[in-house]
């Protein structure tokens, strides 16, 4: 028998001012999970010096940090997918502010609770893919044409925080080193990631969750045929009683998905290792910069990273976020390259790290919101969370490499190349490989104001 009160049911209209702040939000999660990363890969050679690590020890610190990234943050999808996409938001956003906050005993502590302390940064990146997620669904929600029209563009502010994230570390490294010490530093950091979580948690939900959520109590309290009702009226046919697992981003029409986007973002992670990360030490080494002057090209850098952001924002909503993706990457492959084996001449330096950085992390303002697009509701926390979560892969396996290259002999120069520029152009590859057209976002219906409310509506 079905009940008036169970298929009236509607998810509450979603506003502007509601996707404005949850923009906020995701920008400033996003930003502060990058602060973090970014901050540890920038103070890598001062640690190291005050932890007497050479530099393939300290490579090979990074691939188990990067090992234990993976493995915590592939906890984020199940959280999203059971709790919310706020929840979720939270719950990476302090994770990240933990593993800031601890890392300031690093001088104290043994190198296997480093590894471990570090590990909990992998919450923090896997925050991008719950923003795609989120966002996606948000804006997807949303009646204001605006927003529909310019999706990609607005995400690309919001993903724009990676750019934003390291110019604070590297800024903020400049002036709180000399007094605060790399431990100092660390501390500081993990201040603004508290305060998100905490704003992360007054954060409207999406009705899409919203509406997975009251299918599942509906069939948990056995009203099946309102379920399947309801499902129908709103859209949402796919929704199943039975729990999603992790297999589901593994089957049908999401395997194609799932393995052309993670073997991308793996192989991208091996450039963004050496180039972001341990951007410091590349040039530094390569060509023989100082520190200072380091720390000042990657202010630049990322400055120029951000209009990249914005670029490839627009360019995904106007040409399709998969070409503009593969484009960008497979570009910045040949710019580093030329970065590498170019002279030394700082601004010659500075003009193609700058371009390549343009291009490396610009489509990461398409890929996101790409991923966002491929999953059903059911389960798009957790194939946004495994694609951002399986990345730091890459990171591992270019660290470890690095770690032997290094300790036979090789120089950073021949090692950059191999595992920074060559899987950059293979990343690019492999993203060409997945759908064009991606899922579209689920069409809840979603009230407008004008709407006359349902008094029978629970």
């Amino acid at each position: 028998m079905s009940h008036p009160n169970n298929t009236a049911w509607r998810p509450a209209h979603v506003t502007t001012r509601q996707i404005t702040f949850a923009s906020i939000v995701a920008f400033l999660a996003w930003t502060f999970a990058v602060y973090d990363f970014i901050l540890f890969g920038t103070l890598l050679p001062e640690i190291g010096k005050d932890l007497g690590l050479s530099e393939a020890e300290q490579a090979s610190l990074v691939t188990w940090m990067s090992a234990g990234g993976v493995v915590v943050g592939l906890l984020a999808g199940p959280v999203v997918d059971k709790f919310g996409r706020k929840t979720g938001m939270a719950f990476a956003t302090a994770g990240a502010g933990v593993a800031s906050a601890l890392t300031a005993l690093a001088a104290f502590v043994p190198l296997p609770i480093l590894v471990a302390i570090r590990s909990l940064s992998g919450l923090g990146l896997t925050e991008q893919g719950i923003n795609g997620a989120y966002l996606s669904e948000l804006y997807g929600a949303s009646d204001d044409p605006r927003i529909k029209k310019r999706q990609g563009f607005i995400y690309s502010i919001v993903q724009g925080g990676w750019p934003v994230g390291a110019l604070l570390a590297a800024a903020l490294t400049a002036v709180l080193l000399p007094s605060l010490g790399w431990a100092g530093c660390f501390v500081f950091a993990a201040v603004p990631s508290f305060i998100v979580a905490v704003l992360a948690r007054k954060l409207r939900e999406s009705p899409q969750f919203e509406t997975v959520a009251k299918l599942r109590q509906l069939n948990a309290d056995g009203h099946h045929a309102d379920a399947l009702e309801l499902g129908s009226i709103l859209g949402m046919n796919d929704e199943r009683e039975k729990p999603s697992t992790i297999a589901d981003i593994f089957k049908g029409r999401n395997l194609r998905t799932t393995l052309a986007l993670s073997f991308g973002h793996i192989l991208n992670y091996f450039p963004v290792l050496v180039f972001n990360i341990l951007g410091t030490t590349v040039l530094t080494t390569v060509h023989n910069f100082a520190f200072a002057d380091a720390l000042t090209l990657l202010l630049m850098s990322n400055f120029v990273a951000y209009l990249g952001y914005l670029f490839h924002g627009v360019m995904g909503d106007r040409f399709g976020r998969r070409n503009i993706i593969a484009f960008g990457w497979m570009a910045s492959g040949v710019v580093f390259t030329a970065m590498i084996f170019g002279p030394s001449d700082y601004w010659v330096v500075v003009a193609l790290y700058s371009l390549g950085q343009f291009f490396l992390n610009g489509p990461y303002a398409a890929v996101l919101f790409f991923v966002g697009e491929s999953y059903d509701t059911s389960i798009r926390g957790r194939g946004s969370a495994f694609v951002a979560a399986v990345g730091p892969i890459g990171a591992i396996l270019a660290s470890a490499a690095a770690a032997v290259l290094l300790s036979n002999g090789v120089d950073w120069t021949m090692t950059a190349f191999l595992f920074g520029s060559i899987p950059l152009v293979l990343s690019g590859f492999s993203v060409l490989f997945a759908r064009k057209h991606q899922h579209v976002i689920d069409p809840v219906h979603v009230p407008s104001p004008t709407d006359v409310e349902d008094p029978t509506r629970s």
